[in-house]
């Protein structure tokens, strides 16, 4: 993740306020992705790869998120197994990803952006 900022979702009240990283949206978009049937793994880019083989969390890896005000964009890169129907894996994950952002955060998405980024060949 590049933005390393936190979101306000609720205003100061008699116990505080709610703040959440946009990391941990990330997170749980990368989670719901890979929830559903037909995705392989998530992609990330050279980036995140090194970040990862330096033992960093891979939980974001091909995960883009932006916030503005009260609606995220996700951008997600993902491996898809052979022989699965793009279409219908990419709606499902669409599905997924925005139904567990909104019911996790109380934020609206905007939009969830899949980008097939290569194909899981079974290993014999």
């Amino acid at each position: 993740m590049e933005n390393k900022s936190s979101y306000k979702i609720k205003e100061k009240g008699l116990l505080g306020e709610v703040k959440i990283a946009d990391d941990v949206i990330a997170i749980i978009a990368g989670l719901a992705a890979t929830e559903v049937s037909g995705v392989a793994r998530m992609c990330g880019n050279i980036t995140n790869e090194l970040v990862s083989k330096l033992g960093m969390n891979k939980l974001s890896k091909g995960v883009r998120v932006n916030v503005e005000k009260d609606y995220v964009t996700v951008d997600l890169a993902l491996e898809l197994e052979y022989g699965i129907s793009i279409p219908e894996v990419s709606s499902k994950v669409q599905d997924r990803v925005k139904s567990a952002i909104e019911n996790m955060t109380g934020l609206k998405v905007h939009e969830v952006n899949v980008r097939v980024a290569g194909v899981a060949l079974e290993e014999e």
